[in-house]
């Protein structure tokens, strides 16, 4: 195995952004502002349309697999609704855009776990962590944490690369299989469980909820037309994000972390919320945090298209908005733990730190 250690000073990943314009991404170059705009906005209203179509039918058929609310959360509806993430990571990074590409993983971080604390102001019968804890539930949010400190890791260490692939990005998908393994272990034989009341509410995984008459050949074929929608908008709303950064003041890490971010994760948002309505509140955390940890998996598969480390070209501010994706999460696990009923605005203690600590995130960003 050869490996390459790169210990000369790194070009900032706008830099490189700006030696590496635009004219390598199809109609890129000729974009105006506006029209990159347009298309930005445009394809954040397919992402949320497809993306939510895509994790209804994603959860008939992981219902149909036999998993709990939670697994199927973290596997099927949290991989369907991060596709356009994944894709917008993806090509930005392989056009040289760092800053985007890392903001938008580890914005998406932030602001899917901020939407948990938003689906708990839609939860009126009691504080959502008190009604979906569960041993799985934790344990997600826990492999989360660990799947997230792999590139913070890396960051602070020299950029290692073997075959232009640095051996966390292959270290975390590994990882998240084995922590696949043991969820579903937990889920199966739990040597703990919460105390219930009557504000708990019980996973549903029986056949008949979440389905319908359609066949399972049906469902697929929905299945890949929605998620090609969201594929294709994520790719736009990479290019787009390319085009508005070079012809206007905003840094990548900005352009990524805020607005690429928040318009992939939307169907997140739309589906914890439409999730918690139903009563369905494991289904609504296990597909926040499960797609949380296909987040982190962005930083994997961009640095696969990367020229280098991908790790290497992280900045302070990027570094940052990692370490409060898992304050965050860390806050929303002690939630879960302490199980508060009711707090400020009916919402639990951690929902209320979650979103302070998100919009904290975000004046960092600007300043």
């Amino acid at each position: 195995m050869a490996c390459r250690f790169l210990l000369t000073p790194l070009e900032s990943p706008h830099d490189k952004l700006l030696n590496q314009p635009g004219d390598d991404v199809p109609f890129v170059a000729d974009l105006s502002l506006w029209t990159s705009v347009v298309l930005f906005v445009a394809s954040a209203a397919a992402i949320t349309f497809a993306g939510t179509k895509l994790s209804g039918v994603a959860d008939k058929l992981a219902v149909r697999t036999g998993m709990g609310e939670v697994v199927a959360g973290a596997l099927f509806v949290g991989a369907a609704t991060s596709l356009p993430g994944a894709i917008t990571s993806m090509t930005t990074g392989a056009q040289g855009a760092a800053g985007l590409a890392i903001g938008n993983a580890l914005g998406g971080l932030t602001a899917q776990t901020a939407f948990i604390a938003v689906a708990d102001i839609f939860y009126r019968r009691a504080n959502l962590e008190h009604a979906a804890a569960s041993a799985v539930g934790l344990a997600q949010g826990v492999l989360l944490m660990a799947l997230l400190a792999m590139p913070l890791i890396a960051a602070a260490e020299p950029p290692v690369t073997a075959w232009g692939i640095h051996p966390v990005s292959i270290l975390v998908p590994v990882s998240y299989g084995f922590g696949l393994w043991l969820l579903s272990r937990i889920q199966d034989d739990p040597m703990w469980k919460p105390v219930q009341t009557d504000e708990t509410r019980e996973e549903i995984s029986e056949p008949e909820i979440g389905a319908d008459a359609a066949s399972d050949r049906s469902l697929w074929i929905r299945f890949l037309l929605y998620a090609g929608i969201t594929a294709a908008s994520g790719y736009v709303i990479g290019a787009a994000s390319i085009g508005i950064v070079e012809t206007t003041a905003l840094s990548e890490t900005a352009m990524g972390t805020i607005f690429a971010a928040i318009a992939n994760s939307l169907p997140e948002l739309v589906t914890a919320i439409a999730a918690v309505r139903i009563g369905a509140v494991s289904l609504a955390v296990g597909d926040v945090i499960g797609g949380n940890a296909f987040e982190v998996m962005f930083l994997s598969a961009a640095d696969m298209f990367y020229d280098g480390s991908i790790y290497a070209a992280m900045t302070e501010q990027d570094r940052s908005t990692g370490l409060i994706a898992m304050l965050m999460t860390a806050v929303l696990l002690l939630g879960m733990i302490r199980r508060q009923k009711s707090g400020p605005g009916n919402i639990g203690f951690e929902s209320a730190i979650v979103l302070l600590l998100y919009a904290g995130s975000v004046v960092l960003i600007f300043l």
